[in-house]
């Protein structure tokens, strides 16, 4: 058999994954996509009850839209913002029914390794000539099957990162594991009754903790009992408080908004700059032990811990292959400084495709949240717009797999580092104001003079030190 008559293997059936399928049937191309969960979306609907911040303009990909409205489909308002499950009803499950792609899906398909046929990755002679070998675990049993090339989808939402702050657990985190939940549990649905009069304490200090602490305070109104802490590695809240009203995701501005009010009324204890060292239990409670700039410091007791410390790439499956990752991030490299967390950025990411999604191994390209690693800043209009390119080409489209766009909306934050009361990141928005603007940036002294009340990050910033320091 042919290389080129084998499938596309996509590891994933979220939506960058059933994006990339669309795109390649509609190239022609064969493909074959595993999911591991029981349905696609699996990872999705574990935060259904989340609301997003970006509304179905942004959450559906253009390609899926036109094959589902050849089959009778009706896209969701435009400006609505849909939930976490309602994305999966209404668009997932609607895509993985039309028939061309129902027939290349595989659910209960858990990819556990990649290589290729007959070869380690310590062979470089003839690895291009040889088809991949795709590891399957099933309800049935192991099988392994062929592909010509590989879009690993599969996301980073199985692998939380630990509470540590050193990125390893802490002593106690897995003997108290079942007191501690990862990512963004319903505390206002089915699980209640886990942190209906508890005291919780919410770690991490992006989007994930804020829709959490959100839902705390929410429960907190009818179960008055029930009260929340917050602690973050770092002092700068800038990224999870947002652009306010200079953010082009109205929603996401609100998110943060909301966030700091919660901190500012006292409705949500703060600590900031804590590192978390460890975890023991005192009277049947939890106490979190920890480092900060003054010294070690115990939080609690608490009943129950939620670490909203972000995910991290599953490279297992990989570790035959030949990938060249970022060295810190764990990203694809070429994306890494495009998207590192340590280094400013407004909200933007250049356009890539194809070429930075690629590895020395050929035909092997890491899509989606997984392309970003351990950076926190990904949205569904990069993972689509990364496939589109990617299936051109692998369909031999070179030029329209090179002619790649992308246009994000801002967030209006341009700090990403407190460095004093009066004193500017030197690489926040193009530099620092001139001294006779009542500016923060380069950008909020020309935002100012458009008319706009600034970028967003002066008032925030300030804003967000007050939150910290008064906490």
């Amino acid at each position: 058999m042919s290389i080129e008559t084998l499938p596309v293997a996509i590891i994933g059936g979220g939506p960058v994954g059933l994006a990339a399928a669309a795109h390649l049937i509609a190239r022609a191309v064969p493909v074959k996509l595993y999911e591991a969960g029981p349905t696609v979306g699996a990872s999705m609907r574990e935060w259904g009850h989340v609301r997003v911040f970006t509304p179905w303009r942004y959450c559906v990909d253009e390609t899926a839209a036109a094959l589902l409205t050849r089959h009778g489909w009706h896209r969701p308002p435009a400006e609505a913002f849909p939930t976490g499950g309602e994305i999966v009803a209404h668009y997932l499950e609607p895509l993985a029914a039309v028939p061309a792609l129902a027939r290349v899906i595989e659910t209960d398909a858990r990819v556990t390794a990649v290589s290729r046929q007959g070869l380690d990755k310590v062979v470089s002679r003839g690895r291009a000539e040889r088809p991949f070998v795709v590891t399957v675990e099933t309800p049935g049993g192991r099988r392994q099957d062929l592909a010509r090339a590989i879009i690993d989808a599969s996301g980073t939402w199985r692998t939380p990162n630990p509470l540590g702050a050193s990125g390893i657990a802490v002593e106690g985190e897995a003997a108290f594991a079942g007191r501690i939940a990862y990512g963004i549990p319903d505390v206002t649905g089915r699980e209640r009754d886990l942190f209906a009069g508890a005291t919780t304490l919410v770690v991490g200090a992006g989007h994930s903790a804020a829709n959490v602490l959100l839902d705390l305070a929410r429960l907190a109104e009818a179960e008055p009992s029930t009260s929340i802490l917050w602690a973050t590695r770092g002092r700068d809240l800038s990224r999870v408080y947002g652009g306010g009203s200079a953010d082009r995701l109205p929603a996401r501005g609100e998110l943060g908004a909301e966030t700091r009010q919660l901190v500012e009324r006292g409705r949500v204890a703060l600590v900031a700059g804590f590192a978390i060292t460890g975890l023991h239990e005192e009277a049947g409670r939890l106490v979190v032990t920890g480092e900060t700039t003054d010294g070690p410091r115990r939080l609690g007791p608490v009943d129950r811990i939620v670490a909203a410390t972000g995910q991290r790439p599953d490279l297992s499956l990989t570790h035959e292959l030949r990938l060249d990752l970022d060295p810190w991030l764990e990203s694809a490299r070429a994306l890494g400084p495009l998207i590192d967390p340590n280094v400013h950025s407004c909200g933007s990411v250049p356009p890539h495709g194809h070429r930075e999604l690629s590895h020395p191994e050929p035909g092997f390209y890491t899509v989606g949240i997984k392309s970003y690693g351990r950076a926190p800043t990904f949205l569904l209009l990069t993972g689509y717009e990364q496939v589109r390119s990617v299936a051109a080409a692998l369909a031999g489209d070179m030029a329209a797999a090179d002619d790649v766009h992308l246009v994000l909306p801002e967030t209006g934050v341009c700090t990403t580092q407190v460095v004093g009361a009066t004193q500017t990141a030197a690489g926040c928005c193009g530099g620092p104001a001139p001294e006779d603007v009542e500016a923060c940036c380069v950008a909020d002294a020309k935002a100012k003079r458009s008319g706009r009340a600034g970028c967003g990050c002066g008032a925030q910033g300030s804003a967000a030190r007050s939150a910290v320091l008064d906490a």
